[in-house]
């Protein structure tokens, strides 16, 4: 989870760390995350496309174990800057430059620990309904693909009024 975690408004984020559309869509994410500072949070979820995305399953589990050692956002960051080192050696030269022990991480790659987890993850989002990356739930209301800043804007300034808590400073002007 990123941000307030007592925020009214929630953006679910189902994503697959190797496809191009879900690291497009990550600096708007950083975007709406500042603009309603305090009042969104995000989660996000993996949904890797495994069937067309060789490495995206593994990018998914490297992910939870940056978690274990509370590097998660800083992983999420880098594997979707730079999709071309998803494999398991640019995994493992990644988490090592974020400060990472490069042995402890290498291993808990290759030990598959989390890859239940991920297909937990994989399940619920079937469960939801989707069925491409990125897929976006905000408090519930779904929104699927690239979108613009305005579609993400639309909702969260909709969801807020529900909640009665006023827009960000841009959107309320």
């Amino acid at each position: 989870m990123k941000g307030n975690a007592d925020a009214p408004i929630t953006i679910v984020e189902f994503a697959d760390f190797q496809y191009p559309f879900c690291s497009r869509v990550q600096p708007l994410l950083k975007d709406v995350l500042g603009k309603y500072k305090g009042k969104v949070k995000l989660a996000y979820l993996d949904s890797p496309l495994s069937q067309i995305h060789q490495h995206a399953e593994m990018a998914a589990e490297a992910s939870r174990c940056a978690l274990a050692v509370g590097k998660y956002w800083e992983m999420h960051d880098a594997m979707f800057a730079d999709q071309s080192k998803l494999d398991e050696v640019g995994l493992v030269k990644t988490a090592a430059g974020l400060g990472m022990n490069q042995n402890s991480f290498a291993s808990c790659l290759k030990s598959g620990k989390y890859k239940a987890v991920v297909q937990q993850d994989v399940q619920a989002g079937s469960q939801a309904g989707v069925n491409a990356t990125p897929t976006f739930f905000i408090n519930g209301e779904f929104l699927s693909g690239v979108r613009s800043d305005a579609d993400f804007t639309r909702i969260i300034d909709r969801q807020l009024s529900v909640s009665g808590v006023k827009g960000s400073t841009q959107a309320s002007r």
